[in-house]
């Protein structure tokens, strides 16, 4: 289920980035372009999380940051800051930020950060480690897939991207969100990698007769699902 995310960040680029990745992966973005905007938009907005620039015009993102915590908002927050060392860390931490990832990053980084807090907020310490889809079931621990009694050996990278899709059951996934998600590849390599892995997989997975799981979803990407 989409979540509903404030990002704060005074660069256009960064921003236009981000919000995207963020769409893609079925979550509603707003985007505030300053600290007093942020901080406003953050006590009214109701959100999941938030994205937040140390260095920021008007109010600094350490600021947003102390001003919300003083006011008992408790929203995950994860300051995005190009100064990367301990001290700069630790008072980026202390502040009341939950994470802090150092510019350049990779939005697989990001993305994956931010799904932590949100599940660590929303269900305490519950971590998920059984996946279904259908009579498809993989035990992220046993490092187990079977369909039904039938066992399903893969490869790691088949592991890695049936995990992704059963992530996302009954939603469309592009290439960019395996490509960044399975492969860490933020750039579209201009090979069939993708094509020639879920063939692979569907080989695997939709064998023997079984209903297909794996779907393809004609120009837009593929999707796991009855």
């Amino acid at each position: 289920m989409g979540r509903k995310i404030l990002l704060v960040e005074d660069d256009r680029t960064t921003a236009d980035f981000i919000l995207k990745g963020l769409a893609e992966h079925g979550h509603v973005g707003d985007h505030a372009a300053n600290g007093r905007d942020g901080l406003f938009m953050a006590t009214d907005g109701g959100y999941d999380a938030i994205i937040l620039d140390r260095m920021l015009p008007g109010m600094d993102g350490l600021a947003v940051l102390g001003a919300l915590r003083a006011a008992g908002i408790e929203t995950p927050a994860i300051l995005l800051s190009a100064l990367g060392s301990v001290d700069d860390r630790v008072t980026g931490l202390t502040a009341g930020s939950d994470d802090y990832l150092v510019k350049p990053f990779a939005f697989a980084e990001l993305l994956a950060r931010l799904e932590l807090l949100m599940r660590r907020r929303g269900s305490g310490t519950h971590v998920e480690t059984i996946l279904t889809c259908a009579t498809l079931r993989m035990d992220l621990l046993k490092r187990e897939v079977k369909r039904g009694e039938r066992a399903i050996d893969l490869q790691p990278r088949e592991f890695r991207l049936l995990e992704y899709l059963l992530r996302h059951t009954d939603q469309v996934v592009t290439r960019t969100m395996l490509l960044e998600g399975v492969w860490d590849y933020h750039f579209d390599p201009g090979t069939n990698v993708i094509d020639v892995h879920i063939s692979r997989l569907r080989r695997k997975v939709d064998a023997d007769g079984d209903r297909p799981l794996i779907h393809t979803v004609r120009g837009a990407g593929y999707r796991l699902g009855e």
